[in-house]
């Protein structure tokens, strides 16, 4: 295998017949783990690609050694007929390979044309010539492109605009995309669709990330599945069923939210009246009242940055208000810390694991007392109950079905499911009068999610009251009793998920609807 072979994206075409990728044998183990074991797939030029699998089964690993982010054990990786084996992305970026990301990697104080030209200075300087070739491959790929607005005023889908022309401007013609609907709404979904099958009659291929089946359907040419680290099978996306490939994934049929009976009983636990909050002189919040009864899944459905985040954040405890109250049954909360909050009986899965659900570098049990450190199992008296906290992991893990060789790994070797079924676990202990689930399945996979789902209406069914914030709309219409879409920081209109389509939530979540 050569140690750093890149083949020029300017020089002659590669062969007619050759695949534009192609990975052969591919493995790659960590401690304890086995991420991929004789790994194949080849894709076409001109595709799009759809990898779909588990969390765990190996797809961010496969994409990583092919982005140049880790090495091989053993296999071959081609591009375009060349051997190649990528030390860094940068060496990926030059051979012609792009990555969009889930999480979007921009500068929010910067604009979009300071962004794509950013760290690619010495392509086409950062005046004139830089402005004109963005232009040129924005209206290339079918986008309305404002070079000069900051990014920070950017709605999702622009953002994920920015993110694309970022690839195109170093030169990709083979992008990876890792989820990229996972915050979008159908109307954005469509347009990101529209693009792709646009690029793709230019000569763009794309290797494209999903657990969403039937999008997958819906834009892919070809599935390749992987499950337990190791390939499944590769099939023609237009001869394939969501369920079948759901059995591929994950050996069993798609699941599907449902509710179930209807449980909600008069009772209120969540009262919030007029709640407001202000982040730089802007309101991100404005007069939001809302009443969660016990036994009811309450959703709010919205497109990221309407002040779904910052409406968490303020029952939490976690901003400071401008005005309103928050009740937790009878009891006045709005002047109680978080930690009181919580110990008041809130549970709480937060909108990114990493950052705001887990200490990824300490181990399961340690994570197991985060946020529950003064109450029993996690706590004895004023001391922390190290036993107690060790058996109740144990616990979570046999009863949520965490993967995991022991109790005292790291987070960070558990796959992004499990470690949500982690988080999960942990907040459903101790039988919380109310859980705030922030996109609870987001970025997991359909046997992670069924999961989920089930334990969410299991302690529906005893009473729980939730406050679900997804941008899952067929989660959000599955599992709520009542839905309500949040708009520049108000509670715009109601929505009942008995009768309402995703397409008439998404059209009243971007304002183009007053009620669905």
């Amino acid at each position: 295998m050569n140690t750093s072979t890149e083949p020029d994206p300017g020089g002659p075409p590669a062969r007619a017949g050759t695949p534009a990728v192609e990975l052969t044998g591919i493995t790659k183990t960590f401690p304890g783990v086995v991420a991929n074991s004789d790994v194949n797939l080849s894709v076409a030029p001109g595709e799009v690609h759809a990898l779909c699998g588990e969390n765990g089964a190996g797809k961010s690993t496969l994409m990583k050694i092919l982005y140049g982010m880790q090495p091989p054990d053993s296999g071959t990786l081609r591009v375009d007929g060349a051997e190649v084996r990528f030390r860094t992305p940068a060496e990926a970026i030059r051979a012609g390979i792009g990555m969009v990301h889930q999480h979007f990697m921009l500068a929010d104080n910067l604009t979009v044309l300071e962004n794509v030209v950013l760290g690619a200075e010495s392509a086409h300087g950062i005046g004139r010539k830089a402005r004109a070739r963005v232009l040129e491959l924005a209206a290339g790929a079918g986008f309305d492109v404002r070079p000069d607005v900051p990014v920070e005023r950017l709605g999702v889908a622009d953002r994920q605009r920015v993110e694309i022309l970022k690839v195109l401007y170093r030169g990709a013609r083979i992008i990876i995309l890792d989820e990229p609907t996972a915050v979008l709404v159908p109307q954005e979904v469509d347009e990101l669709f529209a693009t792709l099958r646009t690029m793709r009659e230019q000569g763009f291929t794309f290797l494209f990330i999903s657990h969403k089946l039937d999008e997958v359907r819906a834009i892919a040419d070809t599935v390749t599945v992987l499950r337990r680290g190791t390939t499944v099978g590769t099939v023609p996306a237009a001869e394939v069923s969501s369920r079948r490939l759901a059995e591929m994934m994950v050996g069993s049929a798609l699941p599907v939210p449902e509710r179930g009976p209807s449980t909600v009983t008069e009772r209120p636990v969540l009262t919030v009246r007029g709640l407001g909050a202000v982040e730089q002189d802007r309101a991100v919040l404005s007069d939001v009242d809302l009443v969660v009864r016990a036994g009811e899944v309450l959703g709010i459905a919205g497109v990221e940055g309407n002040g779904q985040t910052e409406l968490v954040e303020a029952v939490m405890g976690m901003r400071p208000l401008r005005g309103g109250s928050v009740h937790l049954g009878e009891r006045d909360l709005t002047g109680l810390s978080t930690l009181a909050r919580r110990e008041a009986g809130i549970g709480y899965v937060p909108e990114d694991r990493h950052r705001q659900g887990l200490l990824l570098d300490e181990s399961l049990w340690f994570n197991r007392i985060l946020g529950h450190q003064t109450r029993p199992p996690a706590a004895r008296g004023p001391w922390l109950d190290l036993a107690g906290a060790k058996a109740d992991t144990r616990r979570i893990v046999a009863e949520f079905d965490v993967r995991t060789p022991g109790i005292d790994v790291d987070a960070a070797a558990l796959s992004g499911g499990n470690q949500q079924k982690l988080v999960v676990g942990r907040e459903l202990a101790g039988d919380p009068a109310l859980l705030i689930a922030a996109h609870p399945t987001r970025g997991v996979d359909v046997g992670a999610q069924a999961g989920i789902w089930e334990h969410l209406r299991a302690a529906r069914a005893a009473g729980l009251a939730v406050l679900l914030v997804s941008a899952d709309l067929d989660e959000l219409i599955g599992l709520s009793d009542t839905i309500k879409v949040m708009f520049g920081g108000r509670l715009v209109a109601d929505a009942d998920p008995l009768t309402v389509t995703p397409e008439e939530l998404g059209a009243a979540m971007t304002g183009a609807g007053e009620s669905a």
